[in-house]
């Protein structure tokens, strides 16, 4: 009998039988889940026609059917111009998404490779992943009309502002105190000293908006080798400024423990970028200071750890939220490694 299937957090085993029958792909011989998704469920599935990567599309956001195909098919698209992907499989149905017991699923070929953070990679391997986005967004403007999207604003700082006194309260109650307590206190002090200091620097809405991946960092790329081949997990496809999504990349890539950008690798990359996506410096320059300011209003993993009491994005919280302050502090250099 093969292993049950259990991620972390939300116990749980996928009708294995029902979909492996809709997909002919044989019996089931292993089943091992992925535990490095946030959003969704994972399971390497080993059956006696192949090797699978089973997906169940359990974020609500995320989980509709209807944009799930559609998904589907920017991919089979962006593989027919050689984008490295990996497509879901059809079943015999013809569709790619299949809804047993309300939760949709799909399967993918299994892709050997592992994960490479951009401190693992060379200054010639930086600029291939810049291209390999350039490429994405180039190709996707190909296969995926863009109809009429109004633009997207920033944050609000009053906003934010309200946000922080509820975080700061949450962290008081939280009880007893911990080192993680301590850290973010520390962080939201900072933080609302910074837009205090910055609100009047808030950016106008975003331009040049395009279908892109949505969530491109290192856990959504396959590396065999040197060599990226596929780019996974595109629930967050969407219609966003793409220079920005460029830029978000690059403060996941090549961020540093210590919450600095590698500059030196930040150019590289996006030089490449800017080629391959025929994107202006000034595009570029816009975006960074976007992202920026997102970076300064954003506190998704502490609202993750207080409200939800999810605490699998608590490791990357040191990085990103010292990130906000060194960008600050840093503008014009990281401007400039964005342009040059």
């Amino acid at each position: 009998m093969p292993r049950s299937c259990v991620p972390p957090l939300v116990p749980h085993t996928p009708p294995l039988g029902a979909l492996l029958r809709q997909y002919s792909a044989g019996s089931v011989l292993a089943c091992d889940p992925v535990d490095q998704g946030l959003l969704n469920r994972g399971y390497r599935l080993r059956t006696t026609r192949g090797r699978y990567f089973l997906k169940q599309h359990y974020d609500p956001e995320t989980a509709d059917p209807a944009a799930i195909a559609r998904q589907h098919r920017a991919t089979r698209r962006l593989a027919a111009l050689g984008v490295p992907v990996a497509p879901a499989l059809a079943g015999r149905d013809g569709r790619t998404v299949t809804v047993v017991g309300g939760h949709a699923y799909a399967l993918h070929p299994w892709i050997d490779g592992r994960h490479r953070h951009g401190g693992q990679l060379t200054l010639g391997q930086c600029a291939r992943l810049g291209a390999l986005l350039g490429v994405v967004h180039a190709s996707l403007e190909r296969v995926m009309p863009v109809e009429g999207r109004a633009p997207v604003e920033s944050a609000d700082p009053a906003e934010t502002f309200t946000l922080i006194e509820d975080l700061l309260g949450r962290v008081r109650r939280h009880h007893p105190a911990d080192r993680f307590d301590a850290l973010a206190r520390h962080r939201l002090l900072e933080r609302r000293d910074l837009l205090e200091r910055h609100a009047g620097r808030r950016p106008a809405r975003g331009t040049s908006v395009g279908w892109v991946h949505g969530d491109f960092h290192p856990f959504n790329l396959l590396y065999r080798g040197d060599a990226p081949v596929a780019i996974v997990d595109w629930d967050r496809l969407g219609v966003q400024p793409r220079a920005e999504e460029a830029v978000r990349a690059a403060a996941i890539f090549f961020v540093r423990p210590t919450g600095a950008l590698d500059l030196a690798r930040v150019r590289a990359y996006t030089r490449a970028y800017r080629r391959t996506a025929v994107a202006t410096p000034a595009e570029l320059a816009a975006a960074a200071h976007r992202v920026w300011w997102e970076r300064l209003n954003d506190f998704w993993m502490l609202r993750w750890h207080y409200e939800r009491g999810d605490t699998r994005a608590d490791r990357q919280f040191p990085a990103a939220s010292a990130l906000a302050v060194w960008w600050t502090r840093e503008y014009d250099a990281v401007r400039e490694a964005f342009t040059d």
